[in-house]
């Protein structure tokens, strides 16, 4: 929770006008969009364009998200997690010199919101994603932290998760700066808030269950058994279980890993579809009473994790093509309902 001093130094009206006194660009504000431990962050217009500009009384702070969104500019990937950093600058105001940043203004609904307007289908979709870039900010040496969905804006179209608040971004090895209970693993005594690959996986996989439980739920017992029984209780979870347990226990050593996992989760579901309707539990049409056994032949022996991974390695390119068409056909049929 921010402290009151600080968030009435940095209090502004609408229509304010703030001057960096180092680039003399100049900035409107249109209102106030969130604070938080560090800082306030504003809706701002600049040359006609919208920016949000957070300011804060603790340089340290500012100078810490700026490398934060530095280090963000430098991941090479299809998506870029965090927004653009636009300018850094000082402004003197009636209260003294105050230091602002101004970055790329996100605009979208959140994560759970997102999902709850189009469809849960598009949560494996937005997770690979998240994961992708996960994977590039850990090589870069920091852990996010504070992952949670009001953290995350789905903008687009093509639907693209972004992140609009990197302040409890960390250096790994270090103490975690923010954190929400319910995404932290100490919360829920599965570990430590050393900034971690590990706390990020963590923080995702209770990202994935928070879809299933979108007000979330109160911690009783704790630890591994109570978020097992709520994962069990959700049948849209079934699918990804394995892989929501082991990023909870802390199995990963890269999102990278989990992003394999998750990936063949969602290649696997249509061959179990398959084999459900080759013995009569089709969905919506048993046949009950009946035992049919599925024909064999040497083609259609299942491929092992081993080969799986290896042929992932190899066609990378075809893996992101083909979540983009994914992306694409799911944005295209919410074209089509829209406009009947």
């Amino acid at each position: 929770m921010m402290n009151h001093s600080l968030k009435s130094q940095c209090k502004v009206r609408s229509g304010t006008v703030i001057t960096g006194k180092w680039h003399g660009n100049q900035y409107t504000v249109i209102k106030e969009l969130g604070f938080g431990a560090n800082g306030v962050v504003y809706l701002a217009s600049f040359k006609g364009a919208q920016v949000a500009l957070k300011m804060s009384d603790n340089d340290m702070s500012i100078t810490s998200e700026v490398n934060v969104l530095k280090s963000f500019a430098k991941v090479q990937g299809p998506y870029s997690l965090g927004p653009s950093l636009l300018d850094v600058d000082d402004w003197t105001s009636s209260q003294g010199r105050i230091s602002f940043y101004v970055m790329e203004y996100i605009h979208g609904p959140n994560l759970l919101s997102f999902l709850e307007q189009k469809g849960k289908a598009w949560m494996p979709v937005l997770f690979l994603q998240l994961l992708n870039n996960l994977a590039e900010l850990h090589e870069k040496g920091w852990v996010f932290g504070d992952l949670k969905p009001e953290n995350l804006i789905i903008s687009g179209p093509p639907p693209k998760i972004r992140c609009i608040d990197v302040g409890g971004t960390t250096i790994q090895g270090r103490s975690i700066k923010e954190f929400t209970e319910f995404y932290d693993r100490g919360y829920w005594g599965l570990g430590s808030r050393k900034a971690e690959i590990t706390y990020d996986l963590f923080a995702v996989a209770m990202m994935m269950i928070n879809s299933a439980y979108p007000k979330r739920f109160n911690k009783t017992t704790g630890g591994i058994s109570q978020l097992r029984e709520a994962l069990r209780q959700r049948p849209e979870l079934k699918m990804y279980e394995s892989v929501i347990i082991k990023a909870l226990q802390g199995h990963y050593r890269s999102a990278g890993q989990m992003r394999t996992d998750l990936l063949e989760c969602i290649s696997d579901q249509p061959n179990r579809e398959n084999v459900n309707s080759k013995t009569g539990r089709r969905r919506g049409n048993s046949v009950a009473g009946i035992k049919q056994s599925a024909p064999t032949s040497p083609d259609s022996k299942p491929m092992t994790r081993k080969q799986y991974r290896r042929k992932q390695k190899k066609h990378n390119w075809l893996e992101f093509f083909l979540i983009m068409v994914v992306v694409a056909t799911f944005y295209a049929l919410y074209i089509v309902l829209k406009l009947q």
